[in-house]
């Protein structure tokens, strides 16, 4: 697992010795994160005036969204 995965389960379950993993939340955090690298990338797009990659982008952020059930 890389760091971010890490940070992103440390946010769930703080205490590796909890047996309670709360999964939904963890995906949930992971589709969010996926989500904003995508924003991200969108907000580049439309700094260098590149509108129909930047709605290209947009289309990929809101499917997902739906995709997975996550409110933007």
């Amino acid at each position: 697992m890389n760091e971010r995965i890490l940070e992103l389960a440390r946010q769930v379950w703080p205490d590796p010795s909890v047996s309670h993993v709360n999964h939904e939340k963890f995906a949930e955090l992971i589709v969010r994160d996926c989500m904003d690298v995508a924003k991200n990338w969108d907000d580049q797009l439309i700094s260098a005036k590149l509108v129909k990659e930047s709605n290209a982008v947009g289309i990929v952020v809101y499917r997902i969204a739906r995709q997975f059930g996550v409110k933007e």
